[in-house]
Protein backbone atom coordinates (compact mmCIF):
# COMPACT_ATOMS: atom_id res chain seq x y z
CA UNK A 1 0.00 0.00 0.00
CA UNK A 2 1.23 3.46 -0.90
CA UNK A 3 1.29 5.46 2.35
CA UNK A 4 1.03 8.75 0.45
CA UNK A 5 -2.64 7.90 -0.13
CA UNK A 6 -3.15 8.21 3.63
CA UNK A 7 -1.36 11.57 3.94
CA UNK A 8 -4.50 13.48 4.96
CA UNK A 9 -5.32 10.87 7.60
CA UNK A 10 -1.77 11.04 9.00
CA UNK A 11 -1.93 14.85 9.18
CA UNK A 12 -5.36 14.75 10.86
CA UNK A 13 -4.09 12.22 13.41
CA UNK A 14 -1.02 14.34 14.22
CA UNK A 15 -3.12 17.52 14.56
CA UNK A 16 -5.63 15.72 16.79
CA UNK A 17 -2.82 14.31 18.95
CA UNK A 18 -1.04 17.63 19.42
CA UNK A 19 -4.27 19.60 19.96
CA UNK A 20 -5.43 17.16 22.61
CA UNK A 21 -2.06 17.40 24.36
CA UNK A 22 -2.26 21.21 24.31
CA UNK A 23 -5.75 21.16 25.84
CA UNK A 24 -4.84 18.66 28.57
CA UNK A 25 -1.47 20.17 29.51
CA UNK A 26 -2.84 23.72 29.28
CA UNK A 27 -5.90 22.81 31.31
CA UNK A 28 -3.79 21.22 34.02
CA UNK A 29 -1.50 24.27 34.07
CA UNK A 30 -4.51 26.60 34.38
CA UNK A 31 -5.96 24.55 37.23
CA UNK A 32 -2.68 24.46 39.15
CA UNK A 33 -1.31 27.95 38.62
CA UNK A 34 -4.42 30.11 38.10
CA UNK A 35 -7.65 28.59 39.43
CA UNK A 36 -6.36 26.87 42.57
CA UNK A 37 -4.49 29.90 43.96
CA UNK A 38 -7.38 32.25 43.12
CA UNK A 39 -9.97 29.96 44.70
CA UNK A 40 -7.83 29.38 47.80
CA UNK A 41 -7.33 33.08 48.41
CA UNK A 42 -10.91 34.26 47.80
CA UNK A 43 -13.32 31.47 48.72
CA UNK A 44 -14.41 29.98 52.01
CA UNK A 45 -13.72 26.27 52.51
CA UNK A 46 -17.34 25.39 51.69
CA UNK A 47 -17.34 27.51 48.53
CA UNK A 48 -13.97 26.11 47.54
CA UNK A 49 -15.22 22.52 47.94
CA UNK A 50 -18.32 23.33 45.88
CA UNK A 51 -16.21 24.89 43.12
CA UNK A 52 -13.76 21.96 43.18
CA UNK A 53 -16.62 19.49 42.74
CA UNK A 54 -18.06 21.44 39.81
CA UNK A 55 -14.69 21.86 38.10
CA UNK A 56 -13.75 18.19 38.50
CA UNK A 57 -17.17 17.16 37.19
CA UNK A 58 -16.54 19.03 33.94
CA UNK A 59 -12.77 18.50 33.68
CA UNK A 60 -12.92 14.71 34.02
CA UNK A 61 -14.78 14.47 30.69
CA UNK A 62 -11.86 16.19 29.00
CA UNK A 63 -9.33 14.08 30.89
CA UNK A 64 -10.96 10.74 30.07
CA UNK A 65 -11.77 11.66 26.47
CA UNK A 66 -8.32 13.18 25.99
CA UNK A 67 -6.58 10.07 27.29
CA UNK A 68 -8.55 7.98 24.79
CA UNK A 69 -7.67 10.32 21.93
CA UNK A 70 -4.00 10.45 22.94
CA UNK A 71 -3.76 6.64 23.11
CA UNK A 72 -5.48 6.07 19.76
CA UNK A 73 -3.76 8.85 17.83
CA UNK A 74 -0.38 8.07 19.40
CA UNK A 75 -0.69 4.41 18.46
CA UNK A 76 -1.74 5.37 14.94
CA UNK A 77 1.16 7.83 14.59
CA UNK A 78 3.64 5.20 15.79
CA UNK A 79 2.09 2.63 13.45
CA UNK A 80 2.84 5.03 10.58
CA UNK A 81 6.53 5.17 11.60
CA UNK A 82 6.68 1.38 11.67
CA UNK A 83 5.02 1.08 8.23
CA UNK A 84 7.41 3.64 6.74
CA UNK A 85 10.42 1.94 8.28
CA UNK A 86 12.10 5.33 8.67
CA UNK A 87 13.48 4.51 12.11
CA UNK A 88 14.22 0.83 11.63
CA UNK A 89 17.25 -0.02 13.74
CA UNK A 90 17.31 3.48 15.27
CA UNK A 91 17.77 2.55 18.92
CA UNK A 92 17.83 6.15 20.16
CA UNK A 93 14.50 6.92 18.50
CA UNK A 94 12.78 3.82 19.85
CA UNK A 95 14.26 4.30 23.32
CA UNK A 96 13.03 7.89 23.48
CA UNK A 97 9.60 6.99 22.08
CA UNK A 98 9.36 4.23 24.70
CA UNK A 99 10.30 6.77 27.38
CA UNK A 100 7.61 9.16 26.09
CA UNK A 101 5.01 6.40 26.21
CA UNK A 102 5.90 5.43 29.78
CA UNK A 103 5.85 9.07 30.92
CA UNK A 104 2.50 9.58 29.18
CA UNK A 105 1.05 6.55 30.96
CA UNK A 106 2.22 8.07 34.26
CA UNK A 107 0.54 11.36 33.34
CA UNK A 108 -2.66 9.53 32.43
CA UNK A 109 -2.67 7.73 35.77
CA UNK A 110 -2.13 10.91 37.78
CA UNK A 111 -4.72 12.86 35.76
CA UNK A 112 -7.26 10.05 36.19
CA UNK A 113 -6.55 9.84 39.91
CA UNK A 114 -7.04 13.61 40.28
CA UNK A 115 -10.53 13.46 38.76
CA UNK A 116 -11.45 10.03 40.12
CA UNK A 117 -13.33 8.90 43.18
CA UNK A 118 -11.39 5.80 44.20
CA UNK A 119 -10.37 5.60 47.84
CA UNK A 120 -7.02 4.20 46.72
CA UNK A 121 -6.12 7.45 44.98
CA UNK A 122 -7.54 9.83 47.60
CA UNK A 123 -4.00 10.77 48.66
CA UNK A 124 -3.29 12.10 45.19
CA UNK A 125 -6.45 14.22 45.27
CA UNK A 126 -5.55 15.52 48.74
CA UNK A 127 -2.19 16.70 47.34
CA UNK A 128 -3.59 17.97 44.04
CA UNK A 129 -1.19 20.93 43.81
CA UNK A 130 1.81 18.64 44.07
CA UNK A 131 0.48 16.10 41.56
CA UNK A 132 -0.62 18.74 39.04
CA UNK A 133 2.94 20.11 39.25
CA UNK A 134 4.40 16.62 38.74
CA UNK A 135 2.13 16.10 35.72
CA UNK A 136 3.17 19.41 34.23
CA UNK A 137 6.87 18.60 34.68
CA UNK A 138 6.40 15.16 33.11
CA UNK A 139 4.63 16.83 30.18
CA UNK A 140 7.58 19.21 29.77
CA UNK A 141 9.93 16.23 29.54
CA UNK A 142 7.72 14.67 26.86
CA UNK A 143 7.67 17.96 24.94
CA UNK A 144 11.47 18.18 25.16
CA UNK A 145 11.87 14.62 23.87
CA UNK A 146 9.40 15.30 21.05
CA UNK A 147 11.21 18.50 20.09
CA UNK A 148 14.56 16.72 20.07
CA UNK A 149 13.26 13.89 17.90
CA UNK A 150 11.59 16.31 15.48
CA UNK A 151 14.75 18.42 15.09
CA UNK A 152 17.03 15.37 14.93
CA UNK A 153 15.14 14.01 11.96
CA UNK A 154 15.80 10.62 10.46
CA UNK A 155 19.46 9.58 10.59
CA UNK A 156 21.07 8.31 7.40
CA UNK A 157 21.24 4.52 7.25
CA UNK A 158 24.54 3.06 8.45
CA UNK A 159 27.02 2.45 5.68
CA UNK A 160 25.73 5.18 3.37
CA UNK A 161 27.94 7.98 2.14
CA UNK A 162 26.09 10.51 4.33
CA UNK A 163 26.69 8.43 7.44
CA UNK A 164 30.37 7.90 6.60
CA UNK A 165 30.88 11.59 5.80
CA UNK A 166 29.28 12.71 9.04
CA UNK A 167 31.62 10.49 11.03
CA UNK A 168 34.77 11.31 9.01
CA UNK A 169 34.38 15.09 8.78
CA UNK A 170 36.33 17.12 11.36
CA UNK A 171 34.55 19.59 13.64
Amino acid sequence: MDLSQLFSLFVASRVLHVTTAVVLVGGGFFLRYVLMPAASSTLSDAEHDKLRGAVVGHWKKFVHGGIGVMLLSGLFNYFKVILEGTHKGDGLYHGLIGTKILLALGIFFIASALVGRSAGTAGIRQNARKWLTVNFLLALVIIAISGFLRMRGVPAPKGTAAAVTAVASPK
